[in-house]
């Protein structure tokens, strides 16, 4: 078992009205196995907390830790922290113009893994994962993302998932974008490497929707950068009924 603990973790980044706080003291323990759902108004440091983690350079970290499994994360470079187990789909992910699918896909899996795969398994592999996520075989030929609809980058994410099995994915925002269709093959692959691989999954989200079909264990709800109330599925059924209006008019408002 895998255990990503995060503790006490200040962060701040660099605006046009100077340094601004964006979290404020977050503490969070998610294990493999685990699904951790994410939730709050917008510009509560949802995001914030996802790119730390994964090492984004905009962030600084003024105060608190983040480790996994007893090793300092914020020590390492982002790709250590790759090869260490942590996996983020970005909720806007990036156009690579040059660079194939495959050739992304098998580059990222010889670096994370430190020797390359076997070439007949591989490509097996591949097919296999893009035909779970109905997706053409045609893409792995493509540049990665380029001219992608939404729909079919966040697929893309979940394929990059699939196939280099981390020990914690941070999923920011996975389900924008998504129609009704796209949304339940986008789950079902996470749901697959849950079963496969005892995933643990940091699911960040402003809706409900996705919970539907990625049953959180826990959920946490951030509003101004701080975890304001913590719960079981249901406190995500409150949400979808209740909104973040009580934690609003209690005082804490939501930074722009």
């Amino acid at each position: 078992m895998s255990v990503l603990e995060i503790r006490d973790l200040h962060v701040t980044v660099e605006t046009e009205n100077g340094t601004t706080p964006i979290l404020n003291g977050v503490t969070l323990t998610l294990r493999t196995g685990e699904t951790h759902a994410i939730m709050g108004p917008n510009g509560s440091g949802k995001s914030t907390l996802a790119y730390t983690i994964a090492g984004h350079p905009k962030y600084t970290v003024t105060s608190g830790s983040i480790t996994l499994d007893g090793e300092d994360v914020l020590e390492m470079t982002v790709d250590e922290r790759a090869r260490a187990g942590l996996f983020l789909a970005m909720q806007y992910p990036v156009e690579i113009p040059g660079v194939t699918v495959t050739n992304f896909l098998r580059t990222a899996k010889t670096a994370i893994d430190g020797e390359a795969p076997a070439i007949r398994s591989w490509t097996k592999d591949v097919k296999g994962a893009m035909s779970n996520l109905r997706m053409d075989s045609t893409f792995a030929a493509r540049n990665v993302n380029e001219g992608f609809s939404g729909g079919e980058k966040k697929r893309h994410e979940i394929l990059q998932l699939e196939l280099l099995k981390p020990k914690i994915a941070v999923l920011d925002e996975t389900d924008s974008g998504l129609d009704v269709d796209a949304l339940k093959i986008v789950s079902e692959g996470v749901n697959r490497a849950k079963e496969q691989t005892d995933l643990g999954v940091l699911l960040i989200t402003h809706y409900t929707r996705i919970l539907r079909y990625i049953r959180p264990d826990f959920v946490h709800v951030v509003v101004k950068g701080r975890i304001v109330e913590e719960g079981g599925p249901e406190l995500a059924d409150r949400l979808e009924e209740e909104g973040y209006d009580r934690f609003l008019e209690a005082g804490t408002p939501v930074d722009a």
